[in-house]
């Protein structure tokens, strides 16, 4: 093991006894202001890393504009496409975070952001299906751990009653990058299609995948470990944040998950598998959004691809302002339950309102952007849950498996939605299963989390 390794232990051990045994309560004020410190230290560079990663993932969704037509794809090789994505995401999910609690933060976020930007850019040389398949799915290897990463990581950082705030800014993320989608992708398909002989999809990807380069290799200044490891941090902030992380509960530095125990421990948790479907439910809504939102919007009536890439900012925005309110007052009131249930129940009468194909453009646009708002805010309220079950050992293991699990959405639900339009022309079916999938999952939480631990 490397030595560096070894002395982050060390030290995160330390600073974990000297909590345990001298750590004293600080006053709201103080907190708040420790708190402001970190987040402004840790959360903007993950924010601007997670906003690259998911333009990444989701821009096929404008490609599939030009690049179907272009390349002869049908919906349902363009959904397979965007569906296999997930596959080497979800294989190499758990042990990807696993070695995140083993290697840290810092070595893990740089071998992940450099290997997916690299994968991206090359999706601009795809000409074919088997071209296609082969780099969504290591597109999707390299990028697995990142999102659970994101998680694991901050739970080091910020307290149960503080995450759904946090959360939510990276979700918020999610919207941001379909944000950029619309007014970058757009601009780049319609005015670069044809310079120097290649189409406008291409250029899209070279040009969004090179960021991910160029963070993966700042991660490497700007990121730490932990909070033993911070040098901006004093020895007294240290030691309180580490006393105050998963309820006050002491961690030795390595957090227990670079074992097989860490993983058995989190096979054996059942509340591992009712958030892992609650997880699934709610990700076949918002990458349907995410992968088939142009589709929709020129479904509305809408043909010119700037116009429709622009049009994706309203939803987008409107559901990046409305997730983060909501999330704060979830954390306000110190209840995550009743949240939920109300954001997916009613973002599920919002799919199901869009099967009306109403003739106003304008209402139609009110409905999808309401469903964004619901949908897109369940997400941070969600996460801030599965940590209060997972502390200790299993919170590494945990997660990932909660996250790998779930996310095998993204392998059912674009494929299946590409067979639904392909058949039948339409995706009211598709909508209507997933208006009912949201209404369960949030059934799910309210009956099967106890209320008493469920924000705290």
């Amino acid at each position: 093991m490397p030595q560096s390794i070894v002395t982050d232990r060390a030290s995160e051990s330390a600073f974990a006894a000297r909590a345990a045994a001298s750590a004293s309560p600080a006053s709201p004020a103080s907190d708040d202001l420790l708190y402001r410190k970190v987040a402004w230290r840790v959360i903007p560079f993950l924010f601007f890393c997670y906003v690259v990663s998911f333009l990444d993932r989701i821009n096929i969704g404008f490609a599939q504009l030009q690049m179907k037509h272009d390349l002869g794809f049908s919906d349902a090789m363009y959904g397979l496409g965007a569906a296999i994505f997930y596959v080497g995401y979800v294989l190499c999910e758990v042990p990807s975070n696993l070695l995140l609690a083993r290697f840290g933060a810092r070595r893990t976020f740089m071998r992940i952001m450099l290997l997916w930007g690299i994968a991206s850019t090359c999706m601009m040389f795809v000409h074919a299906p088997a071209h296609f398949y082969a780099l969504r799915f290591m597109l999707g290897v390299f990028e697995a751990g990142f999102f659970p990463g994101i998680v694991l990581y901050l739970t080091y950082w910020f307290p149960p009653s503080r995450r759904a705030a946090v959360f939510s800014i990276f979700f918020a993320g999610v919207a941001v990058a379909g944000v950029l989608g619309g007014l970058v992708s757009g601009w780049i398909m319609r005015d670069l299609n044809g310079a120097m002989g290649l189409e406008g999809w291409r250029w899209m990807f070279a040009i969004e995948g090179l960021p991910a380069v160029l963070l993966g290799l700042m991660a490497a200044f700007k990121l730490v470990d932990g909070p033993g490891q911070a040098r901006w941090l004093s020895d007294a902030e240290k030691t309180h944040l580490i006393a105050q992380r998963d309820g006050g509960a002491v961690h030795d530095g390595r957090h227990g998950a670079h074992s097989s125990r860490a993983f058995l421990a989190a096979l054996g948790n059942p509340r591992v598998y009712l958030f892992a479907f609650i997880y699934f439910s709610l990700t076949c809504a918002s990458l349907t959004l995410n992968f088939w939102m142009p589709l929709m919007i020129r479904d509305f009536g809408v043909h010119d691809v700037l116009a429709i890439s622009l049009y994706t900012v309203i939803p987008n925005a409107v559901g990046a302002v409305g997730l983060m309110l909501i999330a704060r007052r979830s954390d306000r009131r110190g209840e995550r339950r009743w949240h939920f249930a109300a954001c997916t129940i009613g973002g599920g009468i919002a799919l199901a309102l869009l099967t009306l194909h109403l003739a106003s453009f304008a209402a139609m646009m009110a409905i999808l952007s309401i469903a964004a708002v619901l949908i897109f805010a369940a997400l941070p309220i969600f996460w801030a849950v599965p940590p209060a079950y997972l502390s200790g050992k299993s919170a590494a293991g945990g997660i990932a498996l909660i996250s790998s699990i779930g996310i095998t959405s993204g392998i059912v639900s674009p494929w299946a939605i590409g067979l639904i339009k392909t058949h039948t022309g339409s995706m009211d079916n598709a909508l209507y299963a997933l208006a009912a999938l949201l209404a369960v999952s949030g059934a799910a939480l309210l009956l099967g989390v106890p209320a008493a631990k469920n924000a705290r």
